[in-house]
C-alpha cells in the first residue's frame, strides 16, 4: 500500500491537486460562498483521476502484482490525503476570521455563511459526497469521470445551498455569527459531519472495490 501511495503521489497526481489548495483562501472572502473553496480542492483531486486515465495508469497499476482492491485503496488515501490537508488549511483560517479578524466589518456585515465550526462541517459533507459519488462513480468503469463529477457538482450544490439558507431560518442566525455563538452545539455538529466522513469514506471504498473488481480492463 505505501509503494501505491507513493505511485499516486508521485507519478498519477495531477500539480492541479496540489495547486487547487489555494482555494481554501476562498475561507477568507466576504461575500462569498465559502463553501465553495471545498469543492475546488475536489476538483483538483479530479484532475488526478483525469490525468490517471490518459496515462492510462489505472490498467498499469491492476497490471501490477497488487490486488485491485488496492489499487482503489491508494486512490482513497491520495483522496483523504489531499482533503484533509485542505481541512487543516480552512480550519486554521476559520479559527483566525471567528478571532483575530471577528470584528472586521466586512464579516459583520456578510449575508452569507461566516467561516464556523459548521462551515467546516459542511466542508466534511462536500468531502464525503466527492467520495461516495465520484470515486464510486469512476470505478463502476475504471474510466468514465464525465457522469460522476456532474452528480458530485449536483450534490455540492445542494449542500452549499443548505449551508447558506441554515441561517436565514428563525432562531438559526447564531450560525452565521462572526465570532461564533453556541460553539458546543456547533462543534457537535462537526463531529457529527466528521463521523459521516469516514464512515461514509470508508462504505463508499468498500462499495468501490467491490466494482471495480467486477471491471474487465
Amino acid at each position: 500500500m505505501k509503494k501505491l501511495l507513493s505511485k499516486e503521489i508521485r507519478l498519477a497526481a495531477s500539480p492541479l491537486s496540489w495547486i487547487f489548495l489555494a482555494a481554501t483562501l476562498m475561507t477568507l472572502l466576504p461575500g462569498y460562498p465559502i463553501l465553495m473553496g471545498a469543492f475546488f480542492v475536489c476538483f483538483g483531486v479530479f484532475h488526478s483521476f483525469q490525468n490517471a486515465r490518459e496515462a492510462n495508469d489505472t490498467l498499469y497499476t491492476v497490471l501490477l502484482p497488487v490486488k485491485k482492491t488496492d489499487c482503489v485503496s491508494a486512490k482513497y488515501v491520495f483522496t483523504c490525503f489531499i482533503q484533509l490537508i485542505g481541512f487543516a488549511l480552512m480550519a486554521v483560517l476559520t479559527v483566525l476570521r471567528m478571532t483575530a479578524l471577528a470584528g472586521a466589518a466586512p464579516y459583520v456585515g456578510n449575508a452569507l455563511m461566516n467561516a464556523t465550526p459548521l462551515f467546516l462541517a459542511f466542508v466534511l459533507l462536500i468531502y464525503a459526497a466527492f467520495n461516495g459519488i465520484f470515486i464510486t462513480g469512476f470505478f463502476k468503469t475504471g474510466y468514465k469521470i464525465g457522469m460522476p463529477f456532474l452528480r458530485f457538482g449536483i450534490a455540492t450544490l445542494l449542500l452549499v445551498f443548505v449551508g447558506e439558507a441554515l441561517h436565514f431560518f428563525p432562531g438559526l442566525a447564531f450560525f452565521n455569527a462572526p465570532g461564533g455563538e453556541r460553539l458546543g452545539l456547533q462543534l457537535g455538529i462537526l463531529a457529527i459531519a466528521a463521523l459521516i466522513y469516514a464512515a461514509g469514506t470508508l462504505f463508499s471504498c468498500r462499495v468501490a472495490q467491490k466494482r471495480f473488481v467486477r471491471v474487465d480492463l
